[in-house]
């Protein structure tokens, strides 16, 4: 890795970590999560950072994916499992991280499941190891509790101005052979649940990505387009960062039209299969 990529990672943690602190004060009772996801963002930007993608707060049985809707009337309630997923960017150079509150109480042993999954994996991660040996101790962590980790989600590589990247890295056993490498930038993402452990695509689209430009008739399409290319530099959206081309039955007309024509792609609301409690925990390495 070039000292100057090295440089704009170790920013991005920085105000990684800076957000971490500020965003668990107001995860709490009777905080709307719009208030909760605007708050984080105008953070990051604050410090200097760019949003590398809207802000998920995914409740209960959502897993991923749940950013809050233009004027979402969600507010956090006593009992909520809540999933806060962040991402910082320097340059394009992202740094992934999320956490778990469950209102009104102190831990629960899904947080600390995945939390000490997390920790685990990353204490594993130099370069040579190979994907197979960092899943298999997550699974193994998480069952540890008498729980399920999300047989279908991954923790992820990162490269710069993209997300998800190669390798993947499952949160169950598996045969990959993929040996990680010096320099990689490497999410490690753990679920765990109560239930099944399979998630399922919700019918649900509040974030998007651009994939195209393609010929786009209606203005707010193209507009779109435009801002997902240029002012999001191909990164994740959120619809409620577009209210500016359009609102309403318009808005929803272009996002279509753009989905349609493979333009644009969604990012559907990921539940739990069994609609059971989901928790999360998530941080990034640069690998030595």
């Amino acid at each position: 890795m070039e000292p100057e990529e090295l440089k704009n990672y170790k920013k991005s943690e920085e105000i990684s970590d800076s957000v971490l602190i500020f965003a668990k004060k107001f995860v709490k009772e009777s905080t709307k999560i719009l208030d909760l996801a605007e708050k984080i963002e105008g953070r990051i930007r604050e410090l200097g950072g760019g949003v590398a993608f809207p802000v998920n707060i995914s409740i209960n049985e959502n897993a991923a994916h749940y950013t809050p809707d233009i004027d979402d009337p969600i507010v956090l309630r006593e009992g909520d499992l809540v999933k806060v997923d962040f991402g910082v960017h320097i340059d394009g150079y992202i740094w992934d991280r999320a956490f778990s509150v469950l209102i009104g109480e102190e831990k629960s042993d899904l947080i600390v499941a995945a939390e000490k999954a997390v920790e685990n994996a990353v204490k594993m991660i130099n370069s040579g190891i190979k994907v197979f040996e960092i899943s298999e101790v997550i699974e193994n962590t998480v069952s540890e509790f008498g729980l399920k980790p999300i047989y279908n989600l991954s923790g992820h590589g990162l490269e710069r101005f993209v997300q998800h990247a190669d390798p993947s890295i499952p949160n169950s056993k598996n045969k990959i052979q993929y040996e990680i490498k010096e320099g990689q930038a490497i999410a490690i993402e753990v679920f765990t649940t109560n239930g099944i452990g399979l998630v399922k695509e919700s019918g649900q689209f509040l974030i998007y990505i651009y994939v195209q430009d393609r010929p786009i008739r209606l203005w707010e399409g193209r507009k779109i387009l435009d801002k997902a290319r240029t002012e999001f530099s191909g990164l994740p959206f959120a619809k409620r960062w577009i209210t500016d081309v359009a609102t309403g039955a318009k808005l929803d007309l272009a996002l279509r039209q753009l989905v349609e024509m493979n333009a644009l792609r969604p990012y559907p609301v990921l539940k739990e299969e069994s609609n059971a409690v989901i928790a999360q925990a998530e941080e990034t390495v640069i690998v030595k």
